[in-house]
């Protein structure tokens, strides 16, 4: 029996998003979570940090601006990068953890410690936990001048 002219099979493709790797290996992404008091960035790459993954603000989550900083809106901003990261591939993570920095205020907002924890119970695994709070060593000085501020 011949196959007839009209028909001919078609070959259906996969396509893969990510890196190709073997069954059991991890793939690294490293999650950068910025937190002043003002809003929360949680932002995934990839180890070289030139390929952004996923990028989510709290801001994006919530509705109201004064629950931008919120641990309820970081909570939800890493509920969201993990399955997308995850569709990807990247199953475990580095994590830095920045603030504001420089010569303002050195700690990070109430969003960073929800947004890790969020990404620790997910079930991603985290390698290390970097804190990269650029601390200036040069006497900077603050704005203002030697007076103050003129009220």
């Amino acid at each position: 029996m011949t196959p007839h002219k009209g028909k001919e099979k078609k070959e259906e493709h996969i396509i893969s998003l990510g890196p190709q790797v073997a069954e059991g290996e991890n793939i690294f992404g490293v999650c950068h979570i910025f937190a002043p008091f003002s809003v929360t960035f949680i932002h995934v790459t990839d180890l070289s940090g030139q390929e952004t993954i996923c990028r989510v603000t709290g801001g994006l989550k919530v509705e109201s601006d004064q629950d931008e900083p919120e641990p309820y809106a970081a909570m939800l901003a890493a509920q969201d990068v993990i399955p997308r990261s995850k569709e990807l591939g990247v199953i475990a993570l580095h994590i830095k953890l920045c603030a504001t920095g420089g010569n303002r205020i050195k700690t990070s907002g109430p969003g960073a410690q929800s947004a890790l924890r969020t990404l620790a119970r997910s079930g991603m695994k985290i390698r290390q936990i970097e804190d990269v709070i650029l601390i200036p060593f040069n006497s900077t000085c603050r704005k203002g001048g030697h007076c103050g501020r003129c009220l």
